[in-house]
């Protein structure tokens, strides 16, 4: 991964939109590295974001204090006018990834030290618990509880989750359960949560190809398998022991990722401050932008343009 996007390249169809933690903000920049815009500053540990270009709008998460159960989710236009929090501190503890079910025009996201999967409407309003995996400060140590990547098939009606584990332990998962929690049952026990896959490095964020059937995902913890992105079967075959197929290595701590289905591409950050673009597959991986600060959620967006 060390070929540089010259600033010159060829104007984009799209735009990418990328968390920094370090530096609390929102830039924006093409798809192929060029015209790198502040959006937004004074995110208090931004996370996890999405686009929603029906409505004009991006969602994002800021973790704020872990300890301090202060998490909040905002959202703003797509030029960063019209700044709001929507979730305000003390509903979710430190949300994580956040997705958009744009068919049922709410918002999913994971909330780590919560332990739960959550949901909301686009206003914030209707906020619900779909899987809680424990409660209270007993239980929040154990962070194989922790809830961090979210994905939404809502055609099929279902969500994604991963829950990471502790640093380098090789206890991470990846689970499904249905949008529509069944009759009589609770967030904190239902029995139609699916494990797909287990002994992972630490899995964050998640992003599906509903076409193909696939999910993707970063994985940081140690090499080989750690600091990759990785894909597999939404639909693992039941008992076969299907192995995630490792497409990326040698990131820096891997953190967010978004596909571009249309163009067969998907774009990677990490926590040591790079932009990376590759195929669906891995290849022609190509650095985008470096030294950014500590990057974490990334979103792509098609034609969309700030001020606009």
């Amino acid at each position: 991964m060390n070929t540089i996007i010259s600033a010159k390249a060829a104007a984009s169809n799209g735009l990418l939109y990328v968390l920094d933690i370090s530096g609390g903000r929102i830039f924006t920049v093409t798809p192929e590295g060029a015209d790198k815009q502040i959006l937004l500053t004074g995110c208090k540990n931004p996370d996890g974001i999405a686009v929603d270009l029906d409505a004009g709008r991006i969602y994002w998460t800021e973790m704020g204090v872990p300890h301090l159960d202060d998490g909040t989710i905002s959202c703003a236009d797509l030029n960063g006018q019209q700044r709001q929090t929507i979730i305000p501190g003390g509903i979710t503890y430190t949300p994580k990834q956040i997705c958009l079910d744009r068919k049922n025009r709410k918002l999913y996201w994971s909330d780590r030290e919560g332990m739960r999967v959550m949901r909301a409407d686009l206003d914030g309003r209707n906020v619900e618990t779909l899987v809680e995996t424990g409660h209270g400060d007993l239980d929040r140590g154990d962070q194989t509880r922790w809830c961090v990547g979210i994905a939404v098939d809502s055609a099929s009606g279902h969500f994604y989750w991963s829950q990471k584990g502790p640093d380098n332990a090789g206890l991470g998962r990846i689970f499904r359960a249905g949008m529509k929690l069944p009759a009589g049952e609770t967030a904190q026990a239902r029995s139609d949560i699916e494990l797909l896959y287990k002994g992972l490095p630490e899995p964050i964020d998640l992003e599906l190809d509903l076409a193909r059937r696939q999910i993707y995902w970063t994985d940081r913890g140690d090499p080989p398998n750690g600091n990759t992105v990785n894909r597999a079967p939404m639909d693992p075959p039941p008992g076969a022991g299907c192995l995630p197929e490792i497409l990326v290595t040698h990131l820096m701590e891997g953190i967010g990722l978004a596909l571009d289905l249309k163009s067969e591409r998907m774009f990677i950050t990490d926590l040591g401050g790079t932009v990376y673009c590759t195929r669906l597959d891995g290849s022609d991986a190509k650095t985008l932008l470096y030294v950014q600060g500590n990057l974490t959620g990334i979103a792509y967006a098609s034609h969309a343009v700030p001020g606009e």
